[in-house]
């Protein structure tokens, strides 16, 4: 059995959070507080068990930290998400990007790296992108 059968789509979903989050060496309160609160009322987490959060967050970190890890990651990911919701897990990753406040540029390229393996279209992902910037946007900005 190969390791890219071996996580769940959910797992996947997981995983790009933390590759998100991670994509700048800091996972700020913020982000790990969206990661959350994403596994816990988005319908894309109906079935998953939310005490799995913190395994698999650990699990991701520790393939990161290996040599070709991040591959290692986005093999995993593209492999375990089916098209169908290639979209929807674009949408997380820029949520988690957007949680502390402000964009890096590490977790921007992060982004496009997704993108392109995901196979999302420019004008979709900048659709996702701009309805993200006004969920979270604060009335005094």
């Amino acid at each position: 059995m190969t390791l890219e059968s071996t996580i769940s789509t959910h797992t996947a979903f997981v995983y790009m959070m933390v590759l998100v989050s991670a994509s700048d060496s800091e996972m700020t309160d913020n982000e790990l507080k969206s990661m959350g609160s994403i596994v816990r009322s988005l319908p894309i987490f109906a079935d998953y068990d939310p005490d799995r959060l913190v395994d698999d967050a650990e699990t991701c970190a520790e393939i990161l930290d290996a040599d070709g890890g991040l591959e290692a990651v986005l093999g995993l990911i593209e492999e375990a998400i089916p098209d169908s919701h290639h979209d929807t897990a674009y949408a997380v990753a820029c949520e988690i990007a957007i949680a502390d406040g402000h964009l890096t540029q590490e977790e921007l390229r992060v982004l496009e790296i997704l993108r392109h393996g995901l196979d999302i279209d420019r004008l979709i992902a900048a659709a996702i992108e701009r309805g993200i910037v006004a969920r979270n946007r604060a009335l005094s900005e």
